[in-house]
């Protein structure tokens, strides 16, 4: 069975964003987000993933992969 893979860290680091200030503006904690970052989360509320693609000017898609490797 495959599995959705999160590159958040990825779409951070090309927009030059730290995790405090990505944070601070999608207005979540910064333990949830690093749990997001790090792909320690097995669900992500909708509006919060709008609110991070708000944020960093992306799309779900640029966040977001499917993966069918183990």
């Amino acid at each position: 069975m495959g599995k959705i893979i999160l590159k958040l860290n990825v779409v951070m680091a090309q927009r030059q964003m730290s995790l405090n200030e990505l944070a601070e503006k999608v207005g979540i904690s910064n333990v949830n987000l690093s749990k997001i970052k790090n792909n320690k989360v097995s669900a992500i509320r909708f509006s919060t993933l709008a609110s991070i693609c708000d944020t960093l000017d992306c799309t779900p898609g640029d966040i977001l992969t499917y993966s069918t490797e183990d």
